[in-house]
């Protein structure tokens, strides 16, 4: 178990991040088959043929071979977020930036306990070039698996961010940390990580940078040459295989319209007109529009927090979807 002791100053320090190319790598697992697929399955199935159009390339096979369950990861693959928005362009730059002698230090100690590798991977491993020809396939692995879900994968995260960083800054670690995992606890100082390393570390006033994500488990990065990171399994990820089929008529949808309905629903939680239009598979212009007719009816409301506007239901829309 990892044990992250937390000082009074790490709470303003801490911050939260979307990581584009761990996204990549954590999916490229799951569809050679590196990790089980368990609730993803859906969306593994259906990205299956575009794996099988790049799954030849010695470098993407080689990104495969160094996705593992358990154990260490090579930390320049996968590079903690800088900040909160940042592109898949400037991650792989963080990337292609790492030097020649700290890679294959990490890549060694990736290849540990695994078994050799086939004659391809180990090609591209020893390469001089190796940190570009990685990076490089990382960049197909995003352009064929996650380009085209990005608007809804991306809508995910930062809808998890805006409701977890709520909980950091207004109630502290226990309530942020609260529902990330059950393999994560609070106990008075000390954050409780129930992986399968054990080691102590102490944020000594750095803060702790979450990462939602959405393709992989719960993980730590601890290492000394990044930001102390807590990967997690973001909120909402069904909707990544949940389609827009029509359902039945029923009361709200008669009374409203079945897409005002649809979006009183959604609004269970406060969400942002991006996240509804990725989950509605609709313009957020139109969005926009049936949320203002919502609005004017005092079925919903609006405010900000931080640089985004959040809807939320009102008490008199509650009660119409408990009713309905």
């Amino acid at each position: 178990m990892y044990r992250i002791e937390v000082g009074p100053e790490d709470l303003a320090a801490s911050r939260f991040g979307v990581a584009p190319l761990l996204e990549a790598h954590s999916a490229l697992g799951l569809v050679a088959g590196r990790a089980p697929a368990g609730p993803l399955a859906p969306w593994v199935e259906r990205a299956r043929p575009a794996y099988r159009e790049v799954a030849a390339d010695p470098a993407i096979r080689a990104l495969a071979f160094l996705r593992r369950s358990h154990g260490y990861m090579a930390d320049f693959v996968v590079p903690p977020p800088a900040r909160p928005n940042l592109t898949v362009a400037e991650h792989l730059a963080a990337v292609r930036a790492t030097p020649r002698d700290q890679a294959r230090r990490e890549i060694a100690r990736n290849l540990a306990g695994l078994p050799e590798p086939d004659a391809a991977t180990r090609d591209v491993l020893d390469a001089p070039d190796m940190v570009e020809r990685l990076a490089a396939g990382l960049h197909t692995v995003w352009r064929a698996l996650l380009e085209p879900d990005w608007p809804l994968l991306r809508s995910i995260l930062e809808q998890d961010i805006l409701h977890r960083a709520g909980r950091l800054a207004a109630y502290g670690w226990a309530e942020a940390l609260d529902g990330l995992s059950r393999h994560v606890r609070w106990r008075g100082g000390v954050i409780e990580a129930g992986i399968v390393a054990d080691g102590t570390h102490r944020l000594d006033g750095g803060g702790l940078m979450f990462v939602p994500t959405v393709f992989s488990e719960l993980g730590v990065a601890l290492e000394q040459d990044w930001p102390y990171t807590l990967i997690y399994r973001a909120r909402g990820v069904a909707a990544l295989w949940e389609s827009r089929t029509p359902r039945d008529e029923d009361a709200l949808a008669k009374l409203l319209g079945r897409t005002r309905a649809d979006l009183l629903r959604l609004l269970a939680d406060p969400a942002t007109t991006t996240w509804l239009s990725a989950r509605l598979r609709m313009s957020v212009g139109g969005v926009g529009d049936h949320l203002a007719v919502l609005r004017a009816s005092g079925l919903v409301m609006k405010e900000r927090s931080g640089r985004s506007v959040l809807y939320r239901r009102t008490a008199v829309g509650d009660v119409l979807v408990g009713a309905a």
